[in-house]
């Protein structure tokens, strides 16, 4: 027996034969939860719990407590034996019921926390305990307060807490937070993954400033402190900064997915390493969430036994769908969301296999549940899927651990996910991804789903830009008058087909009266003889001009009475292209009156054809003012 610590109580021994009784219910748990025959996956068990019962002075589990087992733990000489035999028993300890909750594996309190300032660490540990943040988020802003705490060692070494900061202080924290580059301020032995040197991201700055904001407002908020500024104004991100942090959704390319989902849907034990090896329906339940379900990994990891329900299809033919329940997650309450069967499957069969776990703690919710991904009484690692079958799958699958966007993490897959469901044949709405996602607001969704480059050229091509602003107008070219050089003589030999008559002026689509046609001298009213004929010959050919628009016709064509007046108006004082006055003073000289043509006899429809063509002013002026007056 080791010599007990300060905090330890004087050893009593007892008997073996109860220590290995007891023992025996802590191996038969163990065995239940999943363990190996052996029942205890760790050395050393026998002689921890014989030295935590000499502690108490009796050989029995009941009279162990948390506050005990912690003081041991702490004690133990670190990676010991005796240490990792404690935290076994501890968790095996909660399981069964017997205690509370169970012990940390490590402490992050002081963790990190060299070349910082002691009294800085006091500030710095005890908001860590106050705050009722995420513990995740809690860790996040304690070592950006650190990393705050070596700075003021080295530009301020007088400044040991929020009481000593002025607002020069803080505007000069928050220069030296933007010039900061990799390495500098960070714990010593601590390695990067970046090359030190290089600057820090901008998401970064903003951490370390939310962090310093944090602090602050609370401090002040919860009295600690004197009121002295503004920490959402003196720690505000520049706007520089600000300006680099926008949506850039990390998309995997669809080719490297779609091999990544093949490898998932073969997944077999030989190709998870053996010595972080689960039950493989575990393993693949996991991995088709994760390929198909779109989650964070913490909802991932927290999802609840009995999660998934079957739901028929809403038509006669359409495939059975999965309903997955979703915790409370980020940013808001728990939710439902469809997804593939064989999501559903997966989840079903690892629950049929799953032994029996005992409830444990949602560190979220506070709640006891049944989480799903639980074995040997604890729930799944938070890092299993990013360290183990992501690069399981990767090598199944044939793919680099990096692409051209940067590790291939868990997060990853619910960027690719969104984005090929809002780029689908049939797409998701934005509002339907928003639901789908499980966002408070479009504006989270925007940071997930990443319009690709060949669905932006379809809505292109769909919106009509060049039709819009080009219109197609049918075109009569009368080839016989080509052909015996009638056009070269200046007789009519175009006839732009306005729907309600003809123009023969050969530049139509440069006239800036074609909206205005009905008082100029190259316009021939459908209702006339002459374009009957013309329509009638055999000789003619159709085509189709392209027309662009000016900014008034384009409104004047979209049904905009004001604009119509407006162009009619800009044209009153232009010359029309045959040469006459302006449209406004036409309007105010009679029209000369011009007898009709003569009566054509059918059997000379070519020669009246080509007389009218050659004379146009003997009919069309008729024409015109028969129609003005009618």
């Amino acid at each position: 027996m080791s010599t007990a610590t300060a905090t330890e109580p004087m050893p009593v021994p007892v008997p073996a034969e109860d220590v290995r009784r007891e023992l025996q219910r802590v191996r038969d748990h163990l065995r239940a939860v999943g363990y190996a025959a052996a029942g205890t996956g760790v050395s050393g068990l026998f002689t921890a719990l014989a030295h935590l019962c000499a502690l108490t002075g009796e050989a029995r589990l009941e009279t162990l407590t948390v506050e005990l087992l912690e003081a041991v733990h702490r004690g133990a000489p670190p990676r010991s034996s005796r240490r990792r035999a404690t935290f076994r028993l501890a968790r095996a300890l909660h399981g069964m019921g017997l205690l509370p909750r169970a012990i940390p594996h490590r402490s992050y309190a002081r963790d990190g926390a060299g070349g910082v300032d002691l009294a800085w660490v006091a500030w710095c540990e005890r908001w860590l305990a106050t705050s009722t943040l995420a513990p995740r988020t809690r860790r996040s802003v304690y070592y950006g307060l650190l990393k705050a705490g070596r700075w003021l060692v080295h530009a301020y070494p007088s400044v040991r807490g929020p009481d000593d900061w002025t607002r020069d202080i803080a505007l000069a924290y928050v220069a030296a937070v933007n010039a900061l580059a990799v390495g500098d301020f960070s714990a010593p032995g601590r390695g990067h993954l970046h090359p030190q040197g290089a600057p820090i991201s901008a998401n970064y700055k903003v951490r370390l400033l939310g962090a310093v904001r944090a602090l602050f407002r609370d401090a002040q908020e919860w009295g600690w402190c004197a009121r002295r500024f503004d920490p959402h104004r003196v720690f505000a991100t520049p706007r520089a900064v600000r300006a680099q942090i926008g949506p850039a959704p990390r998309v995997i390319a669809d080719d490297i997915w779609a091999k990544l989902l093949w490898a998932g849907l073969h997944l077999e034990a030989g190709d998870l390493p053996a010595a972080k090896w689960y039950p493989l329906p575990l393993v693949r339940a996991l991995t088709l969430t994760w390929l198909f379900a779109g989650l964070r990994s913490d909802e991932l990891l927290r999802l609840r036994v009995g999660c998934i329900r079957r739901q028929a299809g809403v038509a006669l033919d359409a495939p059975d769908t999965c309903l997955l329940d979703v915790p409370t997650h980020k940013t808001g309450a728990s939710y439902t969301k469809p997804v593939d069967p064989l999501v559903g499957e997966a989840i079903a069969a690892w629950e049929a296999a799953r032994p029996a776990q005992p409830p444990l703690v949602d560190a979220k919710t506070g709640e006891r549940v049944a989480l799903l991904f639980c074995f040997r009484g604890r729930p799944l690692p938070k890092r299993y899927l990013n360290l183990t079958v992501i690069p399981a799958l990767c090598r199944k699958a044939g793919v680099p651990r990096e692409d051209a966007r940067g590790r291939i993490t868990s997060h990853r897959a619910r960027t690719t996910i969104a984005t090929q469901l809002y780029n689908a044949k049939e797409p998701m709405t934005l509002f339907e991804l928003q639901a789908w996602l499980g966002h408070r607001s479009p504006l989270s969704t925007q940071y997930y789903a990443k319009i690709q480059p060949t669905t932006l050229a379809r809505a292109y091509a769909d919106a009509g830009y060049f039709a819009r602003n080009v219109r197609a107008i049918e075109v009569l070219v009368d080839r016989a008058a080509v052909a015996r050089g009638a056009a070269t003589a200046g007789a009519p030999w175009q006839y732009y087909d306005l729907g309600h008559g003809y123009c023969t002026y050969s530049f139509f689509e440069q006239c800036p009266h074609r909206m205005a046609c009905a008082r100029c001298d190259f316009y021939l009213p459908k209702d006339a003889t002459a374009p009957q004929l013309l329509e009638a010959r055999g000789n003619v050919q159709r085509m189709l001009a392209q027309i662009p628009l000016t900014e008034e016709e384009r409104a004047a064509v979209e049904d905009d009475a004001a604009a119509v007046e407006r162009l009619l108006a800009r044209l009153a004082a232009l010359p029309t292209p045959d040469g006459g006055p302006p449209p406004g003073e036409r309007g105010r000289r009679p029209l000369p009156v011009v007898a009709p043509p003569p009566r054509v006899a059918p059997g000379d429809a070519s020669d009246a054809g080509d007389d009218g063509g050659g004379d146009r002013g003997g009919w069309s002026g008729w024409d015109r003012q028969g129609a003005c007056q009618g």
